[in-house]
């Protein structure tokens, strides 16, 4: 990965001037959230009140439901959340830190956003903290989720859970159909199977794929086709090559894929309309996070639990082909109570808690993907003999190296790590959307998503030419 340089201090004054433009941007989203008010962080009956902005997911909700745990070793710590969905959390997360706003004293964010974060210094160093923290053994956390969440080797960011892609497929099915899922599937294997197994008169998906527009839903496994295809966003010279022949085979061969074998309503189909289809007996195959698992696996509401089998997410030209994705937490650099926001940061994120979850709510509802530990706990691995080595494999196989073909001037795998990728991003799931809907053919889409990814690249490309002295 060569992009340290180019956005360091060769890009600075340009920088600056880009993320004014996404703070401004930000902040005016947050305008439109007015009506989900942060709560007041005065002192409570002497104690020292933080405010916690959390995004609204199941693992999120379970560690606000066990706050008491919490209150009884911090009793003078007064815990505050602003819980949101993941969208509207993103929007008031990245107003408030950008601008300064100093609502939160930590805040729930990703990989994604860590490492630009860190280099603008709008969040704090947290490796000193981590390591004068007794018992909280940060080298006990993933490497590649580590190295994710770090800026010059420190941590700015904690992770709560962790996770990469893989492909869960119905073992009972493929058995009765005669059908064996090799070590490592291709993606030509995966179309054969599914073909195979689609039975639209049942309303029965081959497979499950996400179709709906967002940078976060169908480009999130769509990136990881084109990464193992050999396309990419940009060349090392910061040129769009969003019209390549490989990406464009990458985007007809999962747009045909999701038409002829994937489940109906796939251009406005999600994460969650494929957890409920897949988890309910309506999919023989789904390729997406490795995260899916607290939802197959989950007797409460799933009724394939224990006829899933688990494989790599499938390749073409690449070794492995997974994301790499993380919900952590950070303390901005404007709380004024940073002591107590890391107590309440260490402990969502350490051993014990994991422990907790375990516990009181149920092994498989423990934050996967976190810490090496986890994988080690006999009670853990009980319940998650399915899944979790396919975990793991996953995880460390997430790299550029590994899942791409060639080199290229930004971080991410399913994502790429610059300021403007939400934006654009999105604006290249819609044009994708809108290919899976019938509304244009993929050349179409893919040539309006140039332009998109064009116009971001001007100022790299003239930042990158002043580096290199060209």
């Amino acid at each position: 990965m060569k992009i340290s340089s180019q956005i360091g201090g060769g890009r600075r004054r340009q920088g600056a001037s880009r993320l004014s433009r996404v703070a401004a941007g930000a902040a005016a989203t947050a305008l439109l959230l007015a009506g989900c008010s942060t709560p007041d962080a005065g002192s409570d009956s002497g104690k020292t009140d933080i405010v916690v902005a959390i995004v609204a997911n199941p693992q999120m909700k379970d560690a606000i439901a066990l706050q008491d745990d919490f209150s009884a070793r911090h009793p003078d710590i007064n815990v505050k959340f602003v819980s949101l969905p993941e969208n509207e959390a993103r929007a008031k997360i990245t107003a408030s830190v950008a601008t300064g706003g100093g609502e939160f004293d930590a805040v729930m964010i990703s990989n994604y956003e860590t490492q630009m974060w860190a280099k603008n210094g709008w969040i704090t160093n947290l490796q000193p903290y981590a390591e004068r923290t007794p018992g909280y053994d940060p080298d006990d956390f993933i490497p590649t989720i580590k190295d994710a969440l770090s800026h010059n080797g420190d941590l700015y960011s904690v992770p709560f859970y962790g996770e990469s892609s893989f492909l869960a497929y119905r073992k009972d099915l493929f058995e009765k159909a005669g059908l064996t899922m090799p070590p490592n599937p291709t993606w030509e294997d995966i179309k054969g199977f599914a073909a195979k197994l689609h039975d639209p008169k049942k309303d029965f998906a081959g497979i499950c794929l996400r179709g709906l527009a967002g940078w976060g839903e169908v480009m999130a496994p769509l990136g990881t086709v084109i990464n193992t295809y050999g396309g990419r966003w940009f060349d090392e010279d910061w040129n769009a090559t969003l019209n390549s022949p490989e990406v464009e085979a990458a985007v007809t061969d999962y747009v045909d894929l999701v038409r002829t074998s994937g489940q109906p309503g796939a251009a406005t189909s999600g994460y969650g309309d494929c957890i409920t289809r897949y988890s309910q007996g309506n999919a023989a195959m789904w390729y997406d996070a490795t995260a899916m698992v607290s939802s197959i696996e989950d007797p409460k509401s799933s009724t394939v639990v224990g006829k899933t089998a688990y494989a790599p997410a499938p390749v073409k030209n690449t070794e492995s082909a997974g994301w790499l994705y993380s919900w952590s937490l950070a303390i901005p650099e404007t709380s004024k109570h940073k002591d107590e926001a890391w107590d309440f940061v260490s402990w969502m994120t350490n051993k014990d808690y994991i422990k907790l979850v375990g516990n009181e709510a149920g092994w498989e509802r423990v934050p996967p993907g976190s810490r090496k530990s986890t994988y080690g706990n006999p009670e853990y691995a009980k319940v998650a003999r399915a899944y979790a080595g396919p975990t793991l494999a996953a995880m460390n196989g997430a790299s550029q190296k590994s899942s791409m073909t060639a080199g290229v001037p930004y971080p991410g795998l399913q994502f790429v790590g610059i300021p403007e990728f939400q934006d654009l991003g999105t604006r290249v799931g819609q044009q994708i959307s809108a290919a899976i809907a019938g509304q244009k053919t993929v050349r179409q889409a893919l040539e309006q998503s140039q332009q998109y990814a064009s116009t971001v690249a001007e100022s790299y490309k003239a930042d990158a030419e002043k580096v290199g002295g060209k």
